[in-house]
Formats: structure tokens, sequence, C-alpha cells
């Protein structure tokens, strides 16, 4: 045993551990909110930025999500024959291809976004609502995505 008294003690009183710790609970729940929803989380993040970017270049899609290109032919492989999305000829450049969402990409996003929301809820459950506050706000200025 180590001198701390319980095992790897040192290396799970770490912040960088708890929250590996603490993320890996949030994607298991997410992803199993979303698995309902017959989706895997790249499908709804791609499936949210083409809401948000649409109609998008795919090349630009990718780089917005910061996907692999050929791993980003395979999620929209799968999105585009479920009538999800579409891809035609970019109207910016006919050689390019845009992605935009369907009425249907669009409901099942709509689920899929609550679903995830449910998921957080229950990750952040044993914290107060100004604790979630506070806690959203600190991993904001530690993840460097503040402004």
């Amino acid at each position: 045993m180590s001198e701390a008294g319980a095992p790897l003690a040192a290396i799970r009183s770490l912040p960088s551990w708890l929250l590996g710790r603490a993320a890996a609970r949030g994607r298991a729940l997410v992803a199993e909110a979303l698995a309902a929803e017959g989706l895997k989380m790249w499908h709804h993040v791609v499936l949210s930025a083409v809401r948000d970017l649409a109609p998008v270049a795919q090349a630009d899609l990718g780089r917005s999500v910061r996907l692999d290109p050929k791993d980003l032919v395979g999620v929209l492989n799968d999105l585009q024959p479920a009538g999800l999305v579409v891809r035609e000829p970019d109207p910016r450049d006919r050689r390019k291809n845009a992605v935009s969402l369907t009425e249907e990409g669009a409901r099942l996003l709509r689920r899929c976004e609550k679903a995830a929301r449910a998921a957080n809820d229950e990750l952040l459950a044993p914290l107060s609502a100004a604790e979630r506050d506070r806690f959203m706000g600190l991993l904001i200025r530690i993840s460097g995505t503040e402004g």
C-alpha cells in the first residue's frame, strides 16, 4: 500500500485524473442517451455542426468539428442514407459538396439535444444549481474555451 494509505492515492488526487474520470462518466451517460435515439457521439456532433453552419462545405465541416476527412465521410455515409443530411454541390463552389440538415435530421437532433441535456443533468445531479453554475464557469476557464 502507498504511503497515503489507499492504492493510487497520489494519482487519484490529481485534478487531471478526476476530470478524466468525470469526463468518462459524462461521455458514457451521453453515449447511452444517444444510443437510445440510434446515434453515436460523432453523429450528434456532426448533426449539430451542420445545423449551425449549413449549408457547409464538407471540408469546412470536418475542420469545424476537428474530424479527419475520412472519418467525416464515414459519419456522413451513416447520416445521409438515414435521411438526416443531404450532400449537394456547394452553391459557392460547385466542385465541393455542401452538407445540410433535413427536417428529419432536425427533429432527431432536437431529441438528441434533450437526451444529452438529461444525461448531463444526471452527471451534475450531486451539485446544487449554484454549484453547477460555478463548476461550469471553472471548467470554461481551465478548458481554454473562454470568450
